[in-house]
C-alpha cells in the first residue's frame, strides 16, 4: 500500500486535493474542480488514484457522492519511513505548525478516519480482546456498560483504579471511557523516565470518545481524547494516529 500512497502524492493536483479536503471535508466534484487549472474528467481520475490509495474515501448523499480525506496511509508510511529514517529532523521543523494547529483546543485531540467495515465489526475492535490485542496490544476487563470499572491488561501486567470507569456504551454508535492510571510499572515497561511520569501524575485524568457514524459503504470513525494535560496531550497526538492506522488495517485487511 505505501507503495501506492507515495505514487498518489507524487502529482501536484492531488496534493492539492487532499489540501482542499483537510480545510473541508466532504467536498462533491463539482466543488473540488472550482478554480482548478485542469478539467472535470481529470479531477475524476486524480480522486480515482486518491482513493485506490485509501487517502480519499467516498459516501452518497441522495445524489451527490461527497469526499472525505483518510489521513491514516500517510501516518503509516511517517511511521514506517520518517520514524526509522528522519524523525527528528521532520518532527522539529513540524512542531510550530502542529502547536499553531492545535492552539484551538488545547486539552483536546480529535482524530477521524474511514474504515472499510460495520459498525459491529469495529465496536468488536474497540472492545473484544481477540481484537485489541492484535493491534494495540492491550485487553480490557470489563462488561462495557456505563460506569463498571475497566482493568487494563497490558503484557500480562493489570492497571486498577476505581476511577478507570465506562462513561458511555451505546453499541455499535458510541463509547466512551476514562484513561488508564498512570502507575510506575506502566511508565518502566513503555519507557517512560521518572520526569516525565511525574508530570503525568500531577495531571488530571483525561478520557476518550469513540463516535461510529456509517457513511455509505465505509464507517467514520472519530476519536476525541479530551480533557489532556500538556504532557499526555503530546503523547496522545502521536500515539493515536498510529494505533488508528493499525486498527484500520487489521480490519480491511484481515478475514473477519
Amino acid at each position: 500500500m505505501s507503495e501506492e500512497v507515495f505514487r498518489a502524492l507524487a502529482d501536484r493536483h492531488r496534493r492539492l486535493l487532499l489540501d482542499r479536503l483537510r480545510e473541508r471535508d466532504g467536498q462533491t466534484l463539482r466543488e473540488l474542480c472550482a478554480g482548478l487549472d485542469v478539467t472535470r474528467q481529470a479531477v475524476t481520475k486524480h480522486l480515482a488514484v486518491l482513493e485506490a490509495a485509501g487517502l480519499v474515501a467516498t459516501t452518497r448523499h441522495g445524489r451527490e457522492k461527497r469526499h472525505h480525506l483518510d489521513s491514516a496511509p500517510i501516518d503509516e508510511v511517517a511511521a514506517r519511513w520518517i520514524g526509522r529514517y528522519a524523525r527528528p529532523r521532520v518532527q522539529a521543523s513540524t512542531e510550530l505548525k502542529t502547536a499553531l494547529e492545535a492552539a484551538v483546543s488545547e486539552t483536546e485531540f480529535v482524530y477521524t478516519t474511514y474504515i472499510h467495515t460495520t459498525p459491529e465489526q469495529l465496536w468488536r475492535a474497540l472492545t473484544e480482546p481477540a481484537f485489541t490485542r492484535r493491534y494495540w496490544g492491550v485487553e480490557f476487563t470489563t462488561d462495557w456498560r456505563a460506569g463498571a470499572p475497566m482493568t487494563w491488561v497490558e503484557n500480562g501486567r493489570e492497571t486498577v483504579d476505581p476511577e478507570q470507569v465506562v462513561l458511555e456504551a451505546d453499541p455499535p454508535r458510541r463509547l466512551a471511557y476514562t484513561w488508564h492510571t498512570v502507575t510506575p510499572e506502566w511508565a518502566e515497561a513503555a519507557g517512560i523516565d521518572a520526569e516525565t511520569l511525574a508530570r503525568l501524575g500531577a495531571e488530571r485524568r483525561s478520557k476518550v470518545t469513540f463516535d461510529l457514524d456509517v457513511e455509505g459503504d465505509v464507517v467514520r470513525l472519530r476519536v476525541v481524547h479530551s480533557d489532556l494535560g500538556e504532557t499526555i496531550a503530546a503523547m496522545v497526538a502521536e500515539g493515536w494516529p498510529r494505533l488508528v492506522s493499525e486498527l484500520k488495517t487489521l480490519l480491511e485487511t484481515t478475514d473477519r
